[in-house]
């Protein structure tokens, strides 16, 4: 172990580790789209040699930790999130050799330890996608790979549109453009094999359901700006009334722009 970590602390991401570790027991009961994102990046990583030592950066509660286990079995696998409750679950399903607390945008790995970092809908939650770029071609091997999926703006906007005929405040959580993945990438220093967009929509019955799923995830609002305190009756009604406008035959609709990358450190 002492060849792969290296010490250090971690930023102050407290409400982040904090949420997702409270949501780590109900997680996998709500994670359908979680798990069809995570099945497509698995079917684009390149087919390059197995990797000696691999990465999920964002494990959660391990499902893809354990996917990697399987596809690569000869691999070390490590575990990696920041919230500590999502490893105490993940950590007796097994998939990995070691499980660790830590920040994408301040691993505790060596340098030039890793040949595969996947990291599945865990990325759009940190704040400086350049220092966890930066962090990824660190840690890479030379020909190493970071794969990952994260979300980007017009994730969500029916429910952001609908609280903006509300109030003015932060409701939802904030994502950003694909075209500041494109040029963080870009100008990573990493060879960008692939970067793309892909929608997808899911459908409730009405809105507690979602509003429910998203808290069940983890992923309610973590905004800086968002409201405190309940939401009174006649808000909530005036939400429900907008985004009934958004009502289709199979239900609400949740809008998701999922951004899918591939990238890998050259020789």
């Amino acid at each position: 172990m002492s060849e792969l970590f290296q010490t250090g602390g971690l930023p102050d991401k407290r409400q982040v580790a904090a949420s997702f570790s409270r949501a780590a027991d109900s997680y996998d009961s709500v994670a359908a789209l979680q798990r069809k994102v995570g099945s497509a990046l698995l079917a684009r990583l390149p087919a390059t040699p197995s990797p000696q030592r691999w990465l999920d950066l964002g494990c959660g509660t391990g499902h893809f930790s354990r996917a990697l286990g399987e596809r690569y079995g000869a691999a070390e696998g490590v575990a990696l999130d920041i919230a500590e409750g999502m490893l105490r679950h993940a950590r007796p399903l097994g998939g990995a050799q070691q499980f660790v607390v830590g920040d994408a945008e301040r691993l505790p790995l060596r340098d030039a330890s890793c040949d595969l970092l996947f990291s599945s809908l865990a990325l759009q939650w940190c704040a400086d996608f350049a220092a966890v770029l930066g962090e990824a071609r660190r840690v890479l091997r030379p020909g190493g790979v970071l794969a990952f999926s994260s979300l980007c703006v017009g994730t969500l906007q029916e429910l952001r549109d609908s609280w903006q005929a509300v109030d003015g405040f932060v409701h939802v959580n904030r994502f950003r453009r694909f075209g500041d993945y494109r040029q963080l990438c870009a100008g990573s220093g990493l060879q960008v094999l692939s970067l793309e967009t892909q929608a997808e929509v899911l459908h409730y019955p009405d809105l507690r359901s979602l509003t429910h799923e998203l808290k069940a995830l983890g992923a309610h609002n973590l905004n800086l700006g968002r409201p405190g305190g309940l939401t009174g009756r006649a808000r909530m009604l005036a939400l429900l009334a907008g985004y009934e406008r958004f009502r289709q035959a199979q239900g609400l609709p949740a809008s998701y722009q999922v951004v899918y990358g591939i990238l890998r450190k050259e020789n």
